[in-house]
């Protein structure tokens, strides 16, 4: 097996995250990096929140909204920044948190909370604005919102970060940045349903008569009021995304590919939630997973990788190192470029830039992180023929199944409590008239196989497969029409949508 390594030039893989560099800004902005965006992109390459504006600036040419709306679209509507004490080992902290509202076209704002140390303004307004076109891009009914808060959270005990989730979900609760109607929080890096559980606790003391409260925050266990299918939601929306795009004939005859998840080979950078269960379902379809990229290593076995044994070793230790059924590569970013049909970036924002770009020799990428790729590599990977399935498209999963979430904490019920006995009692009528017509019973596993009722997890795959395909439809027919890449076609989409939103609720208050 040959891949390509890095330049001697090119920074060392390193496990930890670099030191972040204070800018003196006006807003106090910083510029953070991680070791790996340091290997991938150039200096003179723009940052997270202005790649966004550019991709947003690139599909406005396509869109029918109008110049005074496409500013009043590209804008932040409202941006919370807190500061506030936490002791620590007999020491006064000063902990910093954002909360960014994008755009209330439609109400509630919706994104995650992501506990980092590397959390700064300029990358939440940007995340929520990514959230925007997110949420038009697969109709679902939210504007968009981000939150973080500037932790490592390995750096805390739980009860600390308990103290930090509640301190922060008050000042939200205080300044009206939390609620069913207003912003619906979730889990993002470094937090999860531990954490969601603490905002809704905290925000249900505050709002002990708002019967709708569960449905304040979601990614919630179940035991709260969580959905099932949420934990994998968004790896199996990045696989129902991929499978897709994989079928269009065009796509196809571009990467020469013959169109099946099976027998595909895949490369997944991060092994967190959504690389891991992204992984799952494409091993599950036959695919082959060749490698994960990691913080520290990669494990890379060209034969495929066993995901749920890999899974369990590094549980256990800590690190792939001594997987005994990969070859462990300790330049990790180096396996983003070895050869591939899929490779799904899954970890952070701007992994593959200028540096690397032109190295990649992937058939097809997708963006199940956000911002994975920069403006100058999106161009130098689509020059060289390749097929980029992008964020706002592929990873929607998420805050689709998000919003069922909502949609079920608002119903006080669970998806498939009212008809799941009345459907498999029709079915079984039905089944009963065939039989006797076949002159054949069926035997009781047939039987239980034919007429079950769908479970709520089964709905909400359900629910998600429908979305993810009638968007990536959508995406295709744009793309086709006005013959753009995707990711312009599928912003130029969210951008005609929010744009007949607010034409159709007017302005109140802006013209004279």
């Amino acid at each position: 097996m040959t891949i390509s390594l890095f330049a001697a030039n090119c920074l060392k893989a390193a496990s930890r995250r670099s030191a972040f560099v204070r800018t003196s800004t006006a807003v106090g902005l910083r510029t953070l990096t991680t070791s790996a965006t340091d290997q991938a992109t150039d200096a003179q390459e723009p940052k997270f929140l202005k790649a966004v504006e550019l991709y947003f600036d690139r599909a406005s040419k396509y869109s029918s909204a109008s110049a005074d709306t496409l500013k009043h679209i590209k804008s932040t509507d409202a941006v919370l920044s807190v500061t506030f004490p936490m002791e620590k080992n007999g020491k006064t902290v000063m902990i910093r948190g954002y909360r960014s509202q994008h755009s209330r076209h439609r109400l509630p704002c919706k994104g995650g909370i992501r506990f980092s140390s590397e959390v700064d303004l300029q990358e939440v307004e940007a995340l929520s604005a990514l959230m925007t076109y997110k949420c038009a891009v697969v109709d679902v009914p939210f504007g968009g919102g981000k939150g973080g808060i500037m932790i490592d959270p390995k750096e805390w005990t739980e009860a600390e970060l308990e103290r930090i989730t509640r301190r922060f979900t008050l000042e939200l609760c205080q300044k009206n940045f939390i609620g069913p109607g207003v912003d619906v929080p979730a889990p993002d890096v470094g937090t999860g349903p531990r954490e969601m559980g603490w905002i809704a606790d905290t925000y249900r003391n505050f709002n002990p008569q708002d019967v709708n409260g569960a449905a304040c925050v979601t990614g919630k266990a179940l035991s709260l009021g969580g959905v099932r299918g949420r934990t994998e939601a968004t790896g199996l929306g990045v696989y129902y995304g991929i499978r897709e795009f994989l079928g269009f004939p065009e796509v196809q005859k571009q990467i020469k590919h013959h169109g099946n998840v099976a027998d595909s080979t895949v490369i997944i950078q991060g092994f967190g939630n959504v690389g891991y269960w992204a992984s799952k379902f494409f091993e599950s379809n036959g695919a082959k997973i060749i490698g994960i990229v990691e913080h520290d290593v990669a494990a890379y076995n060209p034969n495929g990788l066993n995901i749920e044994q890999l899974s369990l070793w590094r549980k256990e230790n800590g690190t792939f190192r001594g997987f005994p059924d990969a070859q462990i590569i300790d330049t990790p970013m180096s396996v983003l470029e070895a050869e591939c049909d899929v490779l799904i970036p899954a970890a952070l924002e701007r992994q593959i830039g200028l540096r690397n770009a032109h190295r990649v020799r992937a058939k097809l990428i997708g963006e199940a992180a956000n911002g994975p790729v920069t403006p100058g590599a999106d161009e130098v990977l689509r020059k060289n023929g390749k097929i980029i399935v992008p964020d706002l498209l592929l990873n929607a999963g998420g805050v689709c199944v998000s919003y069922f979430e909502w949609a079920k904490n608002l119903s006080h019920l669970r998806f498939g409590r009212m008809n799941k006995r009345w459907d498999e009692r029709s079915k079984g009528q039905l089944l009963a008239l065939v039989e006797g017509n076949a002159g054949r019973p069926l035997s009781e596993v047939e039987r239980r196989q034919l007429i079950h009722g769908a479970e709520e997890h089964e709905l909400v795959y359900s629910g998600l497969e429908d979305t993810m395909i009638v968007a990536c439809n959508e995406t295709r027919q744009t793309a086709l029409a006005k013959n753009i890449d995707y990711r312009t076609a599928a912003m130029a989409n969210s951008i005609n949508k929010i744009a007949a939103s607010l034409a159709g609720s007017g302005s109140i208050f802006t013209h004279a």
